[in-house]
């Protein structure tokens, strides 16, 4: 597959390490995963739309560049919380909206149950942030949700994936992107991601 991106940053190995360790307590756990976020975010972010401008600097006039597209954060609640404040420190102008799905424990689909975006797109850019791409039914929803509201430029930022779910997202939306911190071996018989790093949404809030 040719999008997608696991990052062959050795920073990023060492803070996934950081991660993966159940000793790591909350506090850190939540530093952690904004430091990846910011990094995720760098890469996924590289052929954004430009177009030149001038700036006074102290000495002189000089050309720049600002952003043509606006930039949506999309977290898939909860977890994906944990990835904004991270994101935003590169684009703090970037709208957030928030997708609330949670995984049936039985069926391992997706349910939704929050969804508050505006009848017309505001943004012309999704960046789907979730920790956690495992089965792939969240993120497939949640860029079924992003094209129905008209978004056509749309990629999936995530901490750790599984094969099984990576392959889920590219079958339903092979023209996602994903960027991704590390692929792991497999899911396990419940639908978690092996050797993974618990859940992510616990983890970072100490529940």
């Amino acid at each position: 597959m040719n999008n997608v991106f696991p990052s062959p940053h050795p920073l990023m190995a060492t803070k996934l390490t950081i991660l993966r360790n159940v000793e790591t307590e909350p506090k850190k756990f939540r530093e952690v995963v904004r430091e990846i976020a910011v990094m995720l975010a760098y890469e996924a972010t590289q052929d954004l739309a430009t177009r030149p401008t001038t700036v006074q600097t102290p000495l002189a006039v000089t050309d720049g560049t600002e952003l043509m597209e606006r930039i949506g954060l999309v977290p898939i609640l909860r977890s994906g919380l944990g990835m904004v404040e991270g994101v935003w420190e590169l684009m703090p102008s970037a709208e957030v909206w928030h997708i609330g799905l949670y995984r049936d424990e039985r069926t391992l689909k997706p349910v939704s149950y929050y969804n508050r975006l505006p009848v017309e797109p505001t943004v012309s850019v999704c960046l789907i942030l979730d920790p956690m791409l495992a089965t792939g039914g969240s993120a497939v929803a949640t860029v079924d949700i992003l094209k129905k509201w008209g978004v056509r430029k749309i990629k999936f930022l995530g901490l750790i994936a599984a094969p099984e779910g990576i392959q889920a997202l590219h079958d339903a939306h092979p023209d996602v992107p994903i960027h991704i911190g590390h692929i792991d071996e497999r899911l396990n018989e419940h639908g978690y991601i092996l050797p993974g790093l618990g859940d992510a949404g616990d983890r970072q809030f100490g529940t």
